[in-house]
C-alpha cells in the first residue's frame, strides 16, 4: 500500500484530495495547524517537519497543499510582514516538507510530489501580488527539483488551478474575486473533486515521463 501525506489536509483541497487518494487505497496523513488534521504541525517549522517525518515514516506520496492567500490590496498597501509570512507558508513550507520526505523517497526510488501552485503564478492576480509571486516561486522550485530528481525514481510536478471553490477563496476580497473568476472562459468556478482528480493521476504509478511540469485546470484561463 502506497502511503501518502497531504499538507493543508483539514479542509479545501487538501482535504478533497486525501479523500480521492484514500478512494485509491492509499494510506493518507494529513498535516495541518487546524483541528480535523491527523497530525497538527506548523509546515513552517523545520524541526517540526523533520520530527514529523522520523514520526510516521517513509511516504511515497507528498501533496504540497497548504497555502494562504496572503494580503488582498494594491503593492504599494502591502507590509513586509504580510510578504514574510506569505512567502514563508507558500513557498518555504513547501520547501521544509520535501526536505523532509523526498530522501525517504529518493532512498526507495520511488516517489510522487504534487505542488499546488496557481494560475495566478503565471498570470499575476491584480491585489494579490504576494501570493501571486509566491505561486510564481512554487512553480520555478517544481521545475528545479523536477530536474535535480529526473533520475531518482521520484516526479516532481505542480497543478496551477484557477478558482476552485474552497474555504480559502471565502476569504478573498468578492472583487478580486469577481474579476479572476470573470477570466475563465467556462465561466464557472472549479469543484475540489476536480482538482483532486487531477492530483490523484499525478500522484500515481499512471504517471512515468513527466516531471518539472505544471498542469493547468483552470476552465481554459490559461495564457501560457
Amino acid at each position: 500500500m502506497r502511503r501518502a501525506i497531504v499538507t493543508g489536509g483539514a479542509s479545501g483541497l487538501g482535504a478533497a484530495t486525501a479523500e480521492r487518494l484514500r478512494d485509491d487505497g492509499v494510506e493518507v496523513i494529513t498535516v495541518d495547524r487546524s483541528d480535523g488534521a491527523d497530525e497538527q504541525v506548523d509546515i513552517t517549522d523545520e524541526g517540526g517537519m523533520q520530527e514529523l517525518a522520523r514520526r510516521v515514516g517513509p511516504v511515497d506520496i507528498l501533496i504540497n497543499s497548504a497555502g494562504i492567500v496572503g494580503p488582498n490590496e494594491p503593492l504599494l498597501d502591502t507590509r513586509v510582514d504580510d510578504w514574510r509570512l506569505t512567502l514563508g507558508v507558500n513557498v518555504v513550507g513547501t520547501v521544509l516538507a520535501m526536505q523532509a520526505f523526498v530522501p525517504g523517497m529518493v532512498a526507495n526510488g520511488w516517489g510522487r510530489v504534487v505542488n499546488f501552485a496557481s494560475m495566478a503564478g503565471k498570470d499575476g492576480n491584480p491585489d494579490l501580488a504576494a501570493y501571486s509571486a509566491s505561486k510564481a516561486a512554487v512553480i520555478a522550485l517544481t521545475k528545479s527539483a523536477g530536474k535535480e530528481l529526473a533520475t531518482s525514481g521520484v516526479l516532481v510536478n505542480a497543478i496551477a488551478p484557477a478558482v476552485i471553490a474552497t474555504p480559502m477563496n471565502a476569504t478573498t476580497a468578492p472583487d478580486v474575486l469577481a474579476h479572476i473568476t470573470g477570466l475563465i472562459p467556462m465561466r464557472r468556478v472549479g469543484e475540489a473533486s476536480e482538482v483532486a482528480e487531477l492530483v490523484a493521476w499525478l500522484a500515481s504509478e499512471r504517471v512515468s515521463f513527466s516531471t518539472g511540469a505544471v498542469y493547468d485546470i483552470s476552465g481554459g484561463r490559461a495564457t501560457y
